[in-house]
């Protein structure tokens, strides 16, 4: 199935396009809000874009609100605009595929804390009503869902729930401790010196301020190194491999908010710190050997939480399931 432009890759995709021909100055001043009027959106999309164009090195942030586009430049307050972003008439629909993004969080962690019990058939007609959307819009949900291999579909075209149990837990973080050193191998001379140093940074920053931080926080610290990082490999075909491991990530967000009451948050940003060092360093061995010390550690703590789950909350109904 195609995949469809999701609403911050458009955005993103725009912004750098901009920056990169220069018709959006460096050292622009660049805000959620403006933007999002622009793209006639809401700001979710835009902070995405945003973030991601940060961690990739278009953008970076300075002392005042908001973001300076490029790598130079000091802050230039200019009224950002349509034509500066070369915007024609047909990407005002950026903000028509929002719709299905409203209730995507939502369904994401319905479906994980359910997969942990096994399978079961999604109505997409039931899942439409239930959230009071079109079929187009349940359509995209699940699209999108099956993109990080939470929902599969079955021989005739039916949507089910992947299971999420303890074997395949394991087997996942099996894959990613034997693909994500190999990805580094080349990533590690691919990645640009500054991008490295803003992701040290924001792991930094948040080490500083653990715990009282965001769980969108921790989002993106794993993020940075198991996708930012890793998207530098020269090998393109062993990151497709990682993005079907991708449902571990999604699921320990999930399944570890919904025991922060009876279990400690994951405080893993030294490992990711000594990861990052040794890359900054150019010493392969001793940053594939922290890789894998930090992904078998995961796995373990990954498990324990999972078991802390199942024990405590039973299986709920849930209204657009078929079991």
């Amino acid at each position: 199935m195609k995949h469809r432009t999701l609403a911050y890759e458009a955005i993103a995709e725009t912004l750098r396009n901009a920056i990169e021909k220069r018709s959006l100055p460096a050292g622009t001043v660049l805000l959620e809000g403006p933007l999002a009027a622009i793209f006639n959106s809401s700001r979710s999309p835009v902070k995405q874009a945003l973030a991601n164009l940060e961690s990739e090195g278009w953008i970076r942030r300075f002392e005042g609100r908001g973001f300076l586009a490029g790598k130079t430049g000091s802050a230039r307050r200019l009224k950002v605009t349509a034509q500066m972003l070369s915007i024609v008439d047909e990407q005002a629909a950026v903000g028509k595929t929002l719709a299905w993004q409203s209730y995507y969080y939502d369904f994401e962690k319905t479906i994980i804390l359910r997969a942990v019990f096994g399978s079961a058939r999604i109505n997409e007609l039931a899942l439409a009503r239930f959230y009071g959307v079109g079929r187009t819009v349940a359509g995209d949900i699940l699209n999108f869902a099956s993109k990080t291999g939470i929902v599969v579909q079955d021989e005739k075209l039916r949507w089910r729930i992947n299971p999420l149990d303890a074997k395949r837990f394991h087997d996942l973080y099996e894959l990613r401790i034997l693909l994500e050193p190999a990805a580094l191998e080349s990533a590690i001379v691919r990645i640009p010196a500054e991008e490295l140093e803003a992701m040290r940074d924001r792991l930094a920053g948040t080490a500083a301020r653990f715990p009282d931080i965001a769980p969108a926080e921790l989002d993106a610290l794993e993020e940075d190194l198991h996708v930012g990082v890793l998207r530098h490999s020269s090998n393109v075909e062993i990151f497709e491999a990682l993005k079907r491991t991708r449902c571990v990530l999604v699921a320990g967000k999930h399944i570890q908010r919904a025991v922060r009451s009876t279990m400690p948050i994951d405080a893993f940003m030294h490992e990711h710190v000594e990861i990052m060092d040794a890359i900054a360093a150019g010493d392969l061995e001793a940053a594939q050997q922290a890789l894998v010390s930090h992904l078998e550690t995961s796995r373990t703590k990954a498990k324990e939480r999972l078991e802390a789950y199942t024990s405590l909350h039973p299986p709920s109904e849930i209204e657009y399931l078929i079991d």
